[in-house]
């Protein structure tokens, strides 16, 4: 096999992988096929948690054809009994010849033990083809493995003149159609959607998935520094797990007993407000992988202001909304362009009426 035999086949691993990013939550996407004489003889990608990984699949697809054969995967094989047993033993049982693995796994705990169980069965094994597109396409459990953090994006709908709302709230609908649906896409790729007690209070969202069909729903995340929530917010139906964060004694929780899918946690920051940071870090203890914010313009430049969000999505609609109007980030302090926060396109694409910019902070790590 050349390298671009290896490459065109880690392709098409990789959009296996891709059929699971809705449902393997909290794992990663994986993919794999098997190869044998220039044809793909097995396939198949990892569905959802707890059932079998993308290789155990291949191989059971490609039976007796993948003696001798090259297997093609996304991310190193694990070599540990998790939900499911390790997967480096039905490679090893497969008799495959080769074994071609876009990455490493990130978890620093398990990383090249599996690499490492192939080669001393004396299988040939291959590392780093298509490695950026593998690490890309999991970047919430690459990044939750390596810093202890989850990855962050921000979303925001904006007018051209950078307005949220009218002067009185008024805010639906800013965005078309197109967009607000690519919204909810966004949900469901994402561990939890996080928002404020601002944003609670004035529009008690449910921060659900709607308009797709999906098997989970995120979990929400909320922050209220003063716990001042009400128990009959949307955000506490029975449909995800919500977590709470506040500033203040947890024991004043008594009007939110009963309500079975919270916790709540206590993570003081300056001012008496919520730290982001070690709340984000309690997150990734939890498992979240990518958390989408959706919050008010105070919490949202309080995110950019300290550097903790990786992407900034932006559906901005061709109106313009005025002076009065809500504008989309609250930053203050920055009087100089050396204050700046610096960011960078990635992609952009209209949507209906609508132009969606993605853009990446600029320095920001992944692992």
């Amino acid at each position: 096999m050349t390298r671009l035999d290896d490459e065109r086949f880690m392709s098409m691993a990789l959009d296996l992988a891709k059929r699971g990013q809705y449902t393997v939550h909290p794992n990663p996407a994986v993919g794999c096929v098997v190869v044998k004489d220039d044809e793909i003889v097995g396939q198949g990608w990892h569905e959802r948690a707890g059932g079998p990984h993308a290789e155990v699949q291949a191989l059971a697809d490609a039976g007796e054809r993948a003696q001798g054969a090259t297997l093609y995967v996304t991310l190193e094989p694990c070599n540990h009994t998790g939900r499911t047993p390790p997967c480096t033993d039905a490679v090893i049982r497969s008799r495959v010849s080769r074994v071609v693995v876009a990455c490493e796994d990130p978890n620093p705990l398990v990383r090249r033990r599996g690499l490492n169980s192939l080669h001393e069965a004396g299988i040939e094994v291959a590392t780093g083809i298509c490695g950026e597109d593998a690490i890309e396409l999991n970047r919430g459990f690459f990044k939750r493995m390596s810093t202890g953090m989850p990855y962050v994006i921000l979303k925001v709908a904006t007018s051209l003149d950078g307005r949220i709302a009218m002067p009185d709230g008024e805010s639906k609908w800013i965005s078309g159609e197109e967009s607000r649906l690519d919204s909810h896409r966004l949900r469901a790729l994402s561990s939890a959607v996080l928002t404020g007690i601002g944003t609670i209070q004035k529009d008690d969202p449910a921060l659900t998935v709607r308009h797709l069909e999906t098997i989970r729903q995120p979990d929400r995340v909320i922050l209220d520094s003063r716990l001042s929530i009400s128990a009959k917010a949307r955000v506490f139906d029975d449909s995800a797990q919500a977590y709470l964060f506040t500033a203040t004694n947890i024991e004043g929780r008594k009007q939110l007993d009963g309500i079975s899918n919270l916790e709540i946690i206590s993570c003081q920051g300056e001012g008496g407000q919520v730290g982001l940071t070690s709340m984000l870090k309690e997150c990734a203890k939890r498992q979240m992988n990518t958390i989408l914010v959706e919050a008010g313009p105070r919490l949202t430049g309080n995110f950019l202001r300290q550097r903790l969000v990786d992407e900034l999505v932006v559906y901005l609609a061709p109106d313009l909304l005025g002076s009065d109007a809500l504008a989309m980030f609250h930053l203050p302090g920055i009087t100089r362009l050396t204050d700046k926060i610096p960011m960078h396109i990635t992609h952009s694409e209209c949507l209906g009426p609508d132009l969606k910019i993605v853009l990446a902070r600029t320095n920001s790590k992944i692992c």
